[in-house]
């Protein structure tokens, strides 16, 4: 028999609306003084232990925390809001295939990427899953990057981002001097359920739009960065000792007298890895991979490691770098800059001529580089022959060839991704766009990054005699692509000639390579890359190691940029703990840290792809009207996205424009179809496009599409 307590629990879980006492008692037919007063004691109850929430004069609702199933026998789910740039709304179920449609009624006051709590109405047979937002979990953002709008002496907060489709008011008191048109970053203070517009305070006032550092600064703030170190942060970072004690020296491994040497961008100011080679009496090498030991100057609990754990990461955007770290740690004390002692933590192998392992060393040391190399010119020694330390590069080179023939033979795949760069003038405006290309100095590099990252997660993950119980550690894992994404690609490329076989994850691997050496020179390659990486999961920071699907390794993890990458500042201090035999660390603790570390990481590289998407914007505003020729690089509902072939800027022709016949899309054939003249659209097509215009607040392009000759 259920008790008083469960019904009137019911009452408010059955609706999730506002109700008396009375109310409650009448619909439980209760009528009588005495039993009034009994709901009225349990109601009171339950507002102190909050299962009720006091919303108005003698109003109560249930707290959204408490219903679910159990209590209302109605589907409740979590997930993340996503506001499509239409309008359209959905929620995303973590491991679930269907979203749930979000009608804008039922939207509360969720923004776009928050954490929502969601009843799911009774699906009715063929019509797509809906719901109802009934409560905000966690807010995706902590500010909002946007333009004031001050008219009649009411001050409107109007979002950059069309995902936000509310705009925010701002109390007088608030603004902070903000003027009307200005660029401002804005936090939400309140919003009452219920209300239309939510009520912000201006937190940073950036200046006019449209000036370069508006701009950049403003792409920071969107993405969650601060666009400063806190004075405190500084302050501390000030205070390390710059001098290296002796006794510091005796704890380590002295590698000081070994020919060691980095290799860069030429721009790079942050050293954080060095190479170190010896050739050995035995016909093998000693190549020493030395990284930053950030670990020993940035201490657990300090002002410095908080700053760095928030921001997670290093920003490349086009025009500059805002570092994890202060500059005095990240440019100074732990950057390996030549002909300074610095201290390190180091993986030194020994190997054999065909780059077997034979012996593996992993600790502290202090190291004195003897030359900075830029990879244009390592490049240059490689094709030479001649140069400063041209043996040991060139054997180092010789090395590195085979592994990275090792690795693709181990079915490891060959992404060759393009990298746009800008030259810009004085002013950063940009005054022209190339694509790097990837050398023989970068994979040199890459391929001793890649054996330090894998030796160092086998020595803790792998089991062993030595290491019978693997302990809790940060992995950098990326799953295989999902069945039906294979399944779908691989029908696609068949019908353009390439056999592409989807099995185990080595069989598809292996196809991906096939695929790319025979595409390699081809107009199609391109175009193959790209739908490539568009089949892939993302790789993330985990305690749970499932291995690297695209690397091939079954063990892998970053050790190599603690300078730039949180996870490798924590991978250093596993290490020491484990190395003096400590206890394994709370797995759910650093399993926390990790989806922390791969959200900043993923905020990042927006933040990076926006501030080229700004400049590419910036380098067409003074070309519309200006005909190019391109490659179809997308389609959407929307239209087709073109990608210009000489500057890789990527407009929108939409579909209104195409006004020759009826189109409609072939998802699984990447394709927009002609219905009555049999003209077609196809993923990686040349096309003639006029720029139309360019919308520098939406750093978005359009273009027209002509028609071909």
């Amino acid at each position: 028999m259920q008790t008083l307590e469960n019904k009137i629990i019911e009452v408010f879980a059955s609706k999730n609306e506002k109700y008396g006492y009375k109310q409650v008692a009448a619909k439980l037919h209760i009528y009588d003084k005495e039993g009034r007063a009994e709901v009225v004691r349990i109601i009171e109850k339950f507002v102190n232990v909050k299962i009720l929430l006091k919303v108005g004069r003698g109003k109560y609702r249930i707290n959204p925390r408490y219903l679910t199933k159990e209590t209302t026998g109605r589907n409740y789910v979590t997930g993340r809001l996503e506001v499509k740039l239409s309008g359209a709304a959905f929620v995303l179920q973590e491991g679930e295939n269907e979203d749930i449609f979000i009608a804008e009624r039922n939207m509360s006051n969720a923004l776009h990427g928050d954490l929502v709590k969601v009843l799911v109405f009774p699906q009715k047979e063929g019509r797509r899953t809906e719901g109802e937002i009934v409560e905000v979990l966690e807010r995706s953002k902590k500010q909002v990057v946007g333009v004031i709008s001050i008219q009649k002496g009411i001050a409107f907060f109007v979002p950059d981002s069309p995902s936000y489709r509310h705009d925010i008011l701002i109390p007088t008191r608030l603004l902070k001097k903000a003027k009307n048109g200005y660029k401002v970053v804005v936090r939400i203070v309140d919003w009452a359920h219920g209300s239309r517009n939510p009520i912000g305070e201006v937190i940073n006032v950036l200046g006019k739009p449209g000036d370069n550092n508006v701009e950049m600064q403003s792409i920071l703030a969107e993405n969650d960065f601060p666009l400063c170190f806190p004075a405190n942060v500084e302050e501390e970072a000030a205070g390390i000792p710059i001098e290296i004690p002796k006794e510091e020296i005796k704890k380590r491994r002295d590698c000081r007298n070994i020919t060691t040497f980095t290799i860069d961008p030429a721009d790079a100011k942050d050293f954080d890895d060095a190479l170190s080679y010896e050739k050995l009496p035995n016909g093998n090498f000693r190549i020493g991979v030395h990284i930053a030991d950030v670990s020993h100057y940035v201490k657990p609990g300090t002002l410095i490691d908080k700053e760095a754990y928030e921001r997670g990461t290093s920003v490349y955007l086009v025009d500059r770098t805002i570092p994890m770290l202060p500059e005095v740690l990240s440019n100074n004390l732990c950057s390996l800059r030549p002909h300074e002692d610095k201290l390190c933590f180091s993986a030194i192998f020994e190997m054999t001529e065909g780059a077997k392992v034979v012996k593996e060393w992993f600790g502290h040391t202090i190291i004195n580089s003897d030359e900075r190399f830029n990879y244009d010119e390592v490049q240059q020694i490689i094709d030479s022959g001649k140069g400063r330390l041209a043996t040991e590069i060139n054997d180092i080179n010789a090395l590195a060839r085979i592994l990275r023939k090792k690795r693709f033979d181990n079915n490891a795949i060959n992404f060759e991704t393009e990298e746009v760069k800008f030259k810009l003038d004085e002013n950063a405006k940009p005054i022209g766009v190339y694509v790097k290309v990837s050398t023989e100095a970068n994979w040199l590099i890459e391929e001793f990054m890649l054996l330090a990252n894998k030796k160092v997660a086998e020595r803790i993950g792998k089991k062993t005699a030595a290491n019978k119980e693997p302990r809790t550690f940060v992995y950098r894992i990326h799953d295989k692509p999902l069945e039906e994404k294979l399944t779908t690609f691989k029908n696609f490329v068949k019908k353009i000639g390439y056999d592409f076989k989807v099995g185990s994850p080595k069989t598809s691997a292996s196809s991906f390579n096939k695929m790319f050496q025979q595409a390699k020179g081809t107009q199609e390659y391109e175009m193959l890359s790209k739908l490539s990486i568009r089949t892939m999961a993302r790789a993330v920071y985990s305690t749970e190691n499932i291995g690297h699907y695209g690397l091939a390794f079954p063990f892998y993890t970053h050790f190599t940029s603690p300078i730039r990458r949180y996870p490798d500042l924590m991978v250093h201090r596993l290490l020491d703990r484990y190395f003096a035999k400590g206890s394994s660390v709370n797995q759910k603790e650093f399993e926390e840290y990790c989806e922390h570390c791969s959200q900043m990481e993923q905020k990042a590289v927006e933040a990076e792809r926006t501030s080229i998407k700004y400049k590419q914007a910036e380098f067409l505003a003074d070309k519309v009207g200006q005909v190019f020729e391109a490659t179809i690089s997308g389609i959407c509902k929307w239209g087709v996205f073109a990608e210009l072939k000489e500057s890789k800027c990527e407009g929108l022709i939409a579909m209104r424009k195409f006004t020759d016949d009826f189109y409609y899309i072939d998802e699984e054939n990447y394709t927009l179809v002609g219905l009555h003249h049999g003209h077609n659209y196809r993923f990686g097509d040349t096309v003639t496009v006029r720029v139309a215009g360019v919308d520098m607040d939406r750093r978005q392009m359009d273009f027209d599409i002509l028609p071909t000759e």
